[in-house]
């Protein structure tokens, strides 16, 4: 999973971000319905820093990271959530952060999902 942390964001933010997508019920069971977690299938998160999820396209043609929170507090964000996840017994392993990596990702189906902690606060309409 890709990890964007946005400026404003917090500990609690990062903690019910990690519990909202370690318990998601998005592997399929035995009918082939999204119905099991990642715990269930005895899974584990690959946790990739991704400060790009934050790029603001609105104006002109260059992307603006400005809401991007600053390295030390989105490193600090991101540890706290893989170590959330892990707390609920799901592995984890970890990209480097801040660093130029290649990392390769096989979408297995036709779902990608967009969480946003900021949603998670809202209620349903």
């Amino acid at each position: 999973m890709l990890l964007g942390v946005a400026q404003g964001d917090t500990e609690d933010d990062a903690r019910k971000l990690a519990d909202k997508i370690a318990a998601l019920r998005i592997f399929e069971d035995e009918q082939g319905k999204m119905n099991l977690d990642v715990s269930e299938i005895g899974g584990r998160m690959l946790v990739v820093s991704q400060f790009t999820l934050m790029a603001d396209c609105r104006k002109g043609r260059r992307p603006s990271f400005v809401g991007a929170a600053p390295p030390e507090e989105a490193q600090r964000l991101y540890q706290v959530f893989t170590e959330a996840v892990a707390a609920r017994g799901v592995g984890v392993a970890t990209g480097q952060f801040q660093e130029h990596m290649h990392v390769e990702l096989v979408n297995d189906g036709p779902v990608t999902i967009l969480l946003d902690s900021e949603d998670l606060s809202r209620p349903r309409r």
